[in-house]
């Protein structure tokens, strides 16, 4: 039963401990904070209200920037007093769509022509080794009936 008792009281103290956080925050928000919490109020751009206290919150009417003379200006700044005489064409032409392809690939195709000359000049080499002759025989011979054919 005593353990009744002290709940009894623990729960009276906190409910004391509540109201006086209640009393403070109250007293916390005065006037002074209440008007700087005021919202902002609704500001008029091309609306006329009827009502005077509203006639303080509108906008004066906003008048157009001069075109004409921002214009001029533009133009005016966009002039230039040398003239081009000369134009690189390699620059104005429009790339080739392969362009970058080519430019990637060139130096496995340099690497590629030195093997297919090695791979020819390997392949003459057969057949000459198969015809068993001598090459200056070859040579003339075939430069032979060339003349031949050609007279």
């Amino acid at each position: 039963m005593a353990t009744v008792g002290k709940l009894n009281e623990e729960a009276l103290k906190r409910k004391d401990r509540l109201k006086a956080l209640r009393e403070k925050s109250s007293t916390y928000r005065s006037e002074e904070n209440v008007e700087k919490e005021k919202l902002p109020g609704p500001t008029f751009r091309s609306y006329k209200p009827e009502s005077d206290s509203l006639q303080e919150r509108t906008k004066p009417a906003v008048k157009p920037a001069d075109v004409i003379t921002s214009i001029k200006d533009e133009l005016e700044s966009g002039k230039t007093d040398h003239i081009v005489t000369e134009v690189d064409l390699s620059n104005l032409a429009p790339r080739k769509p392969d362009w970058d392809l080519k430019r990637d690939v060139s130096k496995k195709i340099e690497k590629l022509e030195k093997r297919t000359q090695r791979a020819i000049a390997e392949l003459i080499r057969e057949r000459l080794k198969a015809s068993q002759g001598d090459l200056a025989s070859v040579v003339m011979g075939e430069t032979m009936t060339r003349s031949v054919d050609i007279s």
